[in-house]
C-alpha cells in the first residue's frame, strides 16, 4: 500500500537535515572526523526521504528534484569527493543515463506505441465524422483552430520566450507522469490526455485539407518531445509496477533502485526537452522548407536514440545499472 505523504508537513519534520546536510556538503573539504560521520548520516536519512516523496502520490515534483539534487551532491561528497564534477556530468552522460534508458526501453517502446495508436484513432475518428466534430467543437471554433490558432501557437511569441515557455511547460508534463506513475493510473490519464490533444488536432486539419500542414509543424520538434515525454511517463510507470512486483527484491529496496533511476531519467528527458524546445521555437516555424524542418527533427531523435539506445546497451553489458555507487540501501549502518 502506498501511503500519500504532506509534503509541508514532511518538509518541517526534515528541512533542518536537509538544511545541514547542505552545509556540511559546502563544507565537504574542511570537515572533522564527527563531521564527516554525521554527512554519511543525513545522506542515507536525505536518501530514505526521496524514495519516500518518490512513492507517494502527492509530492511535488519541484521538491522532489531539488531533494534529489541535494542526495546527488551529498552522494558526491560521500564517495568521492575527489572526482573532479566534470567526471561526474561526463560519467551521467556516457554511462549512468544511458544504462537507465536502455533498461527502461521496452516500457518505453510500448507507451509510445500505445500512445501513438490512440492519437491516431483519435484522429481517424474525428477526421472522418462531421457529426463528431460538431460535436466537440461549433464550426466557427474548428474554423478558427484550422485556419488560425494551430499555426499560430508557434509564432505568437517571440522565438526565444516561447522556447523556455514550451520547455517549461513539457518538463512539467514530464514530471508529473514520472512521479504520479508511482499509481499508474494518473500516468496513464496523463498521457491519454496528451495523445487525444494531439488527434484532436489532426482530426480536425485533416478533415479540412490540412493534413500536410499538420504534419510540418508537429514533425520537426514532436518526434524529439514526445520520446522524451514517452521516456518520462515509462519511467513512472515502471517505478509504479514496481510496487506490485518487485522481482524478488524486497519491495522497498526495489522502490528506492527504482526511484534513484526516475531521477537519473528526469534528468536526462530535462535536458532533452530543452532541445524538442530550441527546435519547436527556431525550426518549426522558420522559412526552412517543410522537408529540412522534418529533417532536422528526425535527425535530432536519431541521434538521441542512437546515443541512448547505444551506449546503454554498451553501459549494462559493462554491469552498470545506472544506480547509484554505494546505494544507501546498500550501505551497512552501525
Amino acid at each position: 500500500m502506498v501511503l500519500s505523504v504532506d509534503m509541508d508537513a514532511f518538509s518541517l519534520a526534515h528541512g533542518a537535515e536537509w538544511n545541514q546536510l547542505t552545509t556540511l556538503v559546502r563544507r565537504r573539504r574542511r570537515l572533522t572526523g564527527a563531521e564527516a560521520d554525521e554527512l554519511v548520516r543525513l545522506y542515507q536519512r536525505a536518501s530514505t526521504h526521496l524514495s519516500q516523496l518518490q512513492a507517494s502520490p502527492g509530492a511535488d515534483p519541484a521538491r522532489v528534484m531539488r531533494l534529489a539534487a541535494l542526495v546527488a551532491r551529498a552522494r558526491s561528497a560521500v564517495t568521492g569527493a575527489h572526482v573532479p564534477s566534470w567526471r561526474i556530468v561526463a560519467r551521467f552522460a556516457a554511462s549512468d543515463f544511458p544504462a537507465t534508458v536502455y533498461r527502461a526501453r521496452w516500457w518505453w517502446l510500448a507507451t509510445s506505441v500505445a500512445s501513438i495508436v490512440v492519437a491516431v484513432a483519435t484522429g481517424w475518428w474525428i477526421a472522418r465524422s462531421l457529426g463528431v466534430q460538431t460535436a466537440l467543437l461549433p464550426p466557427a471554433a474548428a474554423k478558427a483552430l484550422v485556419q488560425q490558432q494551430f499555426q499560430g501557437y508557434y509564432t505568437a511569441s517571440p522565438a526565444a520566450a516561447f522556447a523556455t515557455q514550451v520547455w517549461i511547460n513539457n518538463a512539467w508534463v514530464a514530471a508529473q507522469a514520472l512521479v504520479f506513475g508511482i499509481l499508474l493510473v494518473p500516468t496513464l490519464y496523463v498521457l491519454l490526455g496528451n495523445a487525444v490533444n494531439v488527434g484532436v488536432d489532426a482530426g480536425y486539419l485533416f478533415a479540412h485539407g490540412k493534413g500536410t500542414l499538420f504534419f510540418s509543424l508537429i514533425l520537426p520538434h514532436g518526434m524529439l518531445e514526445l520520446s522524451a515525454v514517452f521516456l518520462a511517463a515509462a519511467a513512472g510507470l515502471r517505478l509504479g509496477w514496481t510496487v506490485i512486483d518487485p522481482g524478488g527484491r524486497r519491495r522497498g529496496q526495489a522502490l528506492a533502485q527504482e526511484g534513484r533511476s526516475s531521477v537519473t531519467i528526469a534528468i536526462g528527458a530535462f535536458f532533452v526537452l530543452a532541445v524538442s524546445g530550441a527546435i519547436e521555437a527556431f525550426v518549426t516555424p522558420s522559412s526552412l522548407p517543410t522537408w529540412a524542418r522534418i529533417g532536422i527533427g528526425a535527425v535530432a531523435v536519431t541521434a538521441f536514440l542512437g546515443y541512448a539506445l547505444g551506449l546503454g546497451r554498451r553501459a549494462v553489458a559493462a554491469g552498470r545499472t545506472g544506480d547509484i555507487e554505494y546505494a544507501p540501501d546498500e550501505l551497512p549502518v552501525a
